[in-house]
C-alpha cells in the first residue's frame, strides 16, 4: 500500500480488475451480463477509529451490482479484495440496476440505424443520420405501459443538429419518440403523433455558429487580464486523498453514484481536533418537469440513482473552470464490462481570496481588516443537456458551504403553427417553449459534532407578544426544540421564524455554559408541489419535506431507496422513517432537500447562466469567540492593521 494508504480511499484500476475477475471466476459474470456498478464498502466509524489509533487495516472490500441482460436480472454482490473472494451473490427480484453510459450510447446508435425510426424522421425531411441524435430517458415504472412491464425499458426524444458541432440541443423533433427495450436494444414502439413544420431557432452558443447578425447585437468590450497567482504555491498541503487548511482537515472520496464524496471533517482548536463531519455528500438528484404533455410526463430523472453523478464526471481545465493555483484528483470508475477508466482532474483544489472576513473602524485607532481567504473543493457533472457544478467551502470562521450551479441547455419544445406561448412553460424562441421543472438536490450529512452522539435541535425565532413585559413589541426570543423522534425529524421551511437546525453534543458543554453546536442554515428550499397520491412523488416522498433525521444506518444511504430506476413507490426514507425511530442523542444523520425551483426564461436560452443555490453549516457555541481572530493580515496590507 502507499505511504498515503487510508481505508476511505477510492477503488483503484487493479482493484476494478480484481472485482471484475473474481465474479466471472466465481459466477460467470461476463458475456452477456452488464456490470452497473463496483463501490467500495466503507469502512465503520468503529473501524476507522482503530486504524487510527493502531493502524489495523480493516478489510478492503466493495459491493456490486450486476445485471444479467439475457434474463433481466439484476444481482447484488460483495466481493472481499482482502480475501479475494466473492463474499455473497444475491438475486435482487423486481428491481432494475443504474443505467450505465454503455447503454446511453448503444440505444442512439440502434434506434438511429432502425429502418422505422429513419422513415419517420424521413416523412419530417430528415435525411442525414449523422446529424440526428437520440437522448434516451429511464422510464419511471409509475407510467409503464402494462404490455412493457418486466423489461428494462427507455424513451428517446430526437434532436436534430443545424451543422457539424452545433448545439445538438437546439432542435428537438416534435412529437417523435421511441421505447426500446435496453437488454435486448429492441425497438418496442414509436411513438409518432405526426408532427408539424419546424420553427427556425436561434439555439446556438458557440460564437461560430453564432449569425453575424446575432453575435452583433451583443457585442461588448473586451476584458483585460485577471491574473491570480501565488508565487509561493498554495497554502494547503494535499497527501494522497488528505487535505489540511487553516486548521481544516478532511478526506476526497469518489464513487459511481455520489461522485464526489468528504471524510473525516475536523477542526484543530487551541491544538485539540474537534471532529465536525463524518461524511457529506448528495444522495439523490429529483428532476420532474411539470408539464403533462405526450413530450414530458415521463421526464423524472433521478439522477443520481438511476445514472450516477461519478459516471457523468467531467474533466476540469485550468483557466476554464478553475483560476489560481491548482491541485486535482484523478477519479478512477469503470464501464459495463467491469474495466476501468481514469477521469483526469475530476476535482479541484484551489483558495479563493472573498473579500472582507471581518472588519472595524475605530475613530482613534483606524481599521483593522482581514481578507478572507477559502478553500474549495470542486467536481462538474454533465447529465446530458445538464450541468451540475458542485463546490463545497471552508472557511476561516468554521463555516462551510456547500454550493451548486446549474448551467447547461434546457429542454425545449416546438409548438405548433399559430401557438406562441404554453401555460407549463416560458415562450424562449420562435414558437419554442422550455417546460418549467424543478431540480430537487439531496444532501446526506453525518455529522459528528465532538463526537458521535448528537441531538438535532429545530430553531425558531418568535416574536414576544406586546404587553407589559414588552410594551414596544421589540422583543425577540429563540426557541430550541429538540427532535426525539423520526416523526419529529421531518421538517418543514418556516420563513415565518427563520427555522434552522443545530446539531448539537449535548453530552459536552463549553466555558461559556453552551453545548458545542453547528447549524444548518437553510436556503434554495422549495415545496414540492406534487399532489401526495401523484404516482411521480410516491417515488420519492423524500421532496416532500426539507429536512429528515434518521439514525444513521449503512444500509440506509439513498433516500428515495437502492434501486430507483423503474421504481413506482418510495423504498428509502418514507419507508425507513415508519418505524419511528429514537433520533435523540445517537449517532444521527440528517437529510436536507433543496435545489432550484426552475421557472424557465428567455434569458436562459440558448445557454443557460449558472443558477446557483446554496445552503451553510455554520458553528453555532462551537467555539468560545470569533476563531478568526488569529488569521493574520494581508502581506503588504499596514495600513490596514496596527499593532
Amino acid at each position: 500500500m502507499p505511504d498515503t494508504f487510508y481505508p476511505l480511499d477510492p477503488l483503484t484500476s487493479d482493484e476494478f480488475r480484481s472485482v471484475t475477475a473474481l465474479l466471472k471466476a466465481d459466477q460467470g459474470v461476463g458475456e452477456g451480463w452488464r456490470i452497473a456498478s463496483i463501490e467500495l464498502v466503507e469502512p465503520s466509524k468503529a473501524q476507522l477509529a482503530t486504524f487510527d489509533a493502531d493502524g489495523t487495516v480493516p478489510p478492503r472490500r466493495a459491493v456490486v451490482i450486476c445485471l444479467n441482460s439475457g434474463e433481466n436480472k439484476t444481482y447484488k454482490s460483495f466481493v472481499s479484495l482482502t480475501d479475494s473472494t466473492v463474499e455473497s451473490f444475491e438475486h435482487i427480484p423486481d428491481v432494475q440496476a443504474n443505467f450505465t453510459v454503455d447503454e446511453f450510447e448503444e440505444c442512439d446508435r440502434v434506434l438511429r440505424a432502425h429502418p422505422e425510426v429513419q422513415a419517420a424522421l424521413a416523412r419530417r425531411g430528415i435525411t442525414d443520420l449523422d446529424k440526428v441524435f437520440m437522448d434516451t430517458w429511464t422510464y419511471g415504472g409509475a407510467v409503464i405501459p402494462d404490455e412493457f412491464r418486466g423489461r428494462r425499458l427507455g424513451w428517446s426524444d430526437t434532436w436534430v443538429k443545424d451543422a457539424d458541432g452545433s448545439n445538438p440541443y437546439a432542435n428537438p423533433v416534435a412529437g417523435l419518440h421511441c421505447v426500446i427495450d435496453v437488454n435486448t436494444m429492441e425497438l418496442l414502439r414509436i411513438e409518432d403523433s405526426g408532427g408539424f413544420e419546424q420553427p427556425e431557432v436561434m439555439g446556438e452558443y458557440v460564437p461560430r455558429h453564432i449569425p453575424e447578425r446575432i453575435r452583433e447585437t451583443f457585442r461588448r468590450p473586451p476584458l483585460k487580464p485577471l491574473d491570480i497567482t501565488q508565487p509561493e504555491g498554495p497554502s494547503f498541503t494535499l497527501e494522497g486523498n488528505k487535505l489540511e487548511w487553516q486548521n481544516w482537515s478532511l478526506r476526497v472520496g469518489f464513487n459511481y453514484r455520489e461522485g464526489m464524496t468528504l471524510h473525516a471533517i475536523s477542526y484543530t482548536d487551541g491544538g485539540v481536533k474537534r471532529s465536525v463531519a463524518h461524511r457529506l455528500s448528495f444522495a439523490e438528484m429529483v428532476v420532474p418537469y411539470r408539464d403533462h404533455s405526450e413530450d414530458h410526463y415521463r421526464r423524472t430523472a433521478f439522477d443520481i440513482g438511476e445514472w450516477g453523478l461519478g459516471f457523468m464526471t467531467v474533466s476540469l481545465e485550468l483557466g476554464c473552470d478553475c483560476l489560481g493555483e491548482i491541485r486535482y484528483l484523478d477519479a478512477v470508475l469503470h464501464n459495463s464490462a467491469g474495466e476501468p477508466y481514469t477521469i483526469t482532474n475530476a476535482v479541484c483544489i484551489h483558495e479563493e481570496d472573498n473579500a472582507v472576513l471581518w472588519k472595524h473602524v475605530d475613530h482613534d485607532a483606524g481599521a483593522e481588516v482581514r481578507r478572507m481567504r477559502r478553500l474549495t473543493v470542486s467536481s462538474h457533472v454533465t447529465v446530458a443537456n445538464y450541468e451540475y457544478l458542485v463546490y463545497w467551502r471552508f472557511y476561516q470562521d468554521g463555516n462551510i458551504e456547500c454550493e451548486v450551479r446549474a448551467t447547461g441547455i434546457m429542454v425545449t419544445t416546438p409548438m405548433p403553427p399559430g401557438h406562441t406561448s404554453n401555460p407549463h412553460g416560458t415562450t424562449v424562441d420562435n414558437r419554442t417553449y422550455a417546460p418549467f421543472h424543478q431540480h430537487f438536490l439531496v444532501a446526506r450529512l453525518d455529522l459528528d459534532v465532538d463526537g458521535t452522539d448528537n441531538t438535532v435541535f429545530a430553531s425558531e425565532t418568535v416574536a414576544e407578544p406586546m404587553g407589559p413585559g414588552n410594551p414596544l413589541g421589540l422583543s425577540l426570543v429563540q426557541e430550541n426544540t429538540a427532535l426525539r423522534t423520526e416523526a419529529e425529524g421531518m421538517q418543514d421551511m418556516n420563513f415565518a421564524t427563520q427555522r434552522a437546525w443545530k446539531v448539537v453534543n449535548t453530552n459536552k458543554t463549553t466555558p461559556l455554559g453552551l453545548h458545542p453546536a453547528y447549524k444548518l442554515v437553510p436556503t434554495g428550499a422549495f415545496p414540492a408541489m406534487f399532489d401526495p397520491a401523484s404516482p411521480i412523488f410516491q417515488r420519492a416522498t423524500v421532496i416532500g419535506h426539507t429536512v429528515w433525521v434518521t439514525p444513521n444506518s449503512p444500509e440506509e444511504r439513498w433516500p428515495a431507496g437502492e434501486f430507483v430506476n423503474q421504481s413506482d413507490h418510495d423504498t428509502g426514507l418514507g419507508e425507513w422513517t415508519k418505524a419511528n425511530r429514537p433520533i435523540e442523542n445517537t449517532d444521527v444523520v440528517v437529510w436536507y432537500t433543496f435545489g432550484i425551483h426552475h421557472i424557465t426564461r428567455p434569458e436562459d436560452w440558448p445557454v443557460m447562466p449558472a443558477d446557483t443555490v446554496s445552503f451553510w453549516l455554520k458553528p453555532f457555541g462551537f467555539f468560545d469567540r470569533n476563531p478568526a481572530l488569529d488569521v493574520e493580515p494581508s502581506p503588504g496590507s499596514h495600513e490596514c492593521h496596527h499593532d
